[in-house]
């Protein structure tokens, strides 16, 4: 069975961003509010930060509790670990999620500046420079026969796009505008020509987008 290259539950503004303008340590996904932003998936039973019983049930919760399904490794960009630039400045910055990543498998940063691999709980992360066809051949090697998971962020997801590697994908279209920041697109129909979609309503206002190869 070959191993995909998905996109998961990848969350873009009405507009088409992923993320907003200056990103920072405290603001990861820049001018942007996540809490808007990704409202679907937190307001779900299987969110996996949920801190009190509840949640909703129904499409939404489908996606979130599939998030891991069959994935043994997954592909992110530099902006995604992290607000550094250039060399590597502190190598004790470890990402955004603490001493327990929420992957569970390896993961590939895309970067111009190497730095040695470490572990985080069951997360190794490498640090890997290449073309995103050397980088996916890593990745599904360290996936053992499961999937991959192309993580983001939008920038990231292009170039994958570009280099015709992308098996599915699953994007979530938020109700709320950003005007400016990293666009994933103009408009989804820019991948019709290589990808069957599907576009699915959900009560929570969000739109999924499922896309799959012709």
């Amino acid at each position: 069975m070959s191993q995909l290259l998905k996109v998961q539950n990848f969350t873009v503004s009405r507009d088409g961003f992923g993320a907003g303008e200056h990103q920072s340590l405290e603001r990861p996904f820049g001018h942007a509010d996540p809490g808007k932003l990704i409202a679907w998936a937190g307001a779900t039973a299987s969110w996996p930060n949920r801190t009190e019983p509840g949640g909703s049930r129904g499409l939404d919760d489908y996606f979130t509790r599939d998030f891991a399904h069959n994935i043994g490794a997954e592909i992110m960009g530099r902006n995604k670990f992290g607000p550094q630039r250039g060399p590597w400045r502190d190598h004790d910055w470890r990402g955004w999620w603490g001493d327990r990543p929420p992957f569970h498998t390896p993961v590939f940063v895309l970067t111009h500046h190497e730095r040695p691999s470490f572990t985080l709980s069951d997360t190794t992360f490498h640090f890997v420079g290449g073309d995103p066809a050397t980088v996916l051949e890593r990745a599904r090697e360290a996936a053992q026969g499961a999937d991959v998971r192309l993580g983001g962020g939008a920038t990231t997801i292009r170039e994958f796009l570009d280099a015709d590697l992308v098996d599915t994908l699953h994007v979530a279209v938020s109700p709320v505008e950003l005007g400016s920041g990293v666009r994933l697109w103009e408009s989804p129909d820019e991948l019709r020509d290589r990808f069957h979609l599907e576009v699915v309503p959900s009560p929570s206002g969000v739109t999924h987008h499922l896309f799959w190869r012709r």
